[in-house]
């Protein structure tokens, strides 16, 4: 008898609630056509929306260091220009990678700050290492964003093989004028180490003269030194003292050597076309959704509100009209 007492109890507390949600139903339903055009002109505040707002879409590539072959030309004007020098292949496309990088994050500064702003990200592929990285561009349509990536990569390409050869021809003009420096160094020493030779043998002659020496008193003339040099005679040394100033420079080996690397250096041609900074993994892509504006989730978030500020329409009516019955 109690339980069911208790029951009763439970369905009366129960019942009252039961009731209130029933006409909050009611109410709802009654209030349809209100919440109907609600949705209609949220629907259409939607619609007006998308029309005029401005769709993104994103292009994405990878790139990664150049390949040898890209760099051929360059890394072989080096080894020309600094043929003591020990060049690692990969730290040039590591250097000329990064020359890259920087000047891409360069232009992604430069595009966020013009008047009307352009995404350009760049960020690595895999955390902790530098290369490949990701680059994205955020255009107005599929094809744009495509086309726009490609082309500002190519355009910093250009701009590093511009750097890279201008930085090129300066080196040349560095080395010519140090191995040409070098060339003159060694000629003039070697004319003075002639003009040193004429004036020994001059006075080598003069003792000859002065000791009634006319033929040579050596057999061997290896034995000859610079003090025993009037040895020779005085008709020996007046041969050697007229042909010995119209003798070739007596010049080292290294003099030849530093000639063969100016007249490598001055043969130096680099094409800048022939230079790329960089290689694609993955070349930019056709993006097949857009970022925004999401048509479909928009409308349906448009229906969402639209019923909501409508039943609020009709619920908020319905209690003032309650309010000012009681009243």
């Amino acid at each position: 008898m109690t339980q069911e007492s208790n029951r009763g109890a439970t369905v009366r507390r129960t019942d009252p609630e039961q009731i209130d949600l029933i006409d909050l139903v009611v109410q709802l339903w009654r209030g349809k056509v209100t919440i109907i055009v609600s949705i209609i002109v949220m629907i259409v505040l939607t619609a007006a929306y998308l029309l005029i707002a401005k769709e993104k879409w994103t292009s994405t590539t990878v790139v990664a260091q150049p390949d040898i072959a890209q760099i051929a030309t360059y890394n072989s004007a080096l080894k020309v220009l600094y043929p003591d020098a020990s060049i690692n292949v990969t730290d040039i496309q590591n250097r000329v990678m990064g020359r890259y990088a920087v000047a891409l994050s360069a232009l992604s500064s430069e595009l966020d700050n013009q008047d009307i702003p352009e995404q350009l990200t760049i960020e690595p592929v895999i955390k902790g290492r530098d290369y490949p990285i990701r680059v994205s561009y955020v255009g107005a349509s599929a094809e744009g964003a495509q086309k726009t990536l490609a082309q500002y990569l190519q355009k910093v390409d250009e701009q590093i093989a511009d750097e890279l050869h201008l930085d090129l021809n300066d080196n040349i003009k560095q080395q010519v004028l140090a191995l040409s420096s070098s060339l003159e160094t060694q000629q003039t020493v070697a004319e003075e180490q002639r003009a040193i030779r004429i004036r020994q043998l001059k006075e080598a002659l003069k003792y000859a003269e002065e000791a009634k020496i006319t033929k040579p008193q050596v057999q061997q003339t290896q034995e000859v030194t610079q003090d025993t040099m009037f040895l020779l005679g005085s008709e020996g040394l007046t041969a050697m003292v007229q042909n010995e100033s119209t003798r070739p420079l007596v010049l080292p080996a290294n003099y030849f050597q530093t000639k063969i690397n100016l007249l490598d250096i001055q043969r130096i041609k680099v094409d800048p076309k022939t230079i790329h900074a960089y290689r694609y993994v993955m070349k930019p892509d056709l993006p097949i959704s857009r970022d925004s504006p999401k048509r479909a989730i928009m409308l349906i978030l448009s229906v969402m509100l639209g019923g909501m500020i409508g039943s609020g329409i009709v619920l908020g009516r319905n209690a003032l009209r309650e309010y000012r019955n009681r009243h």
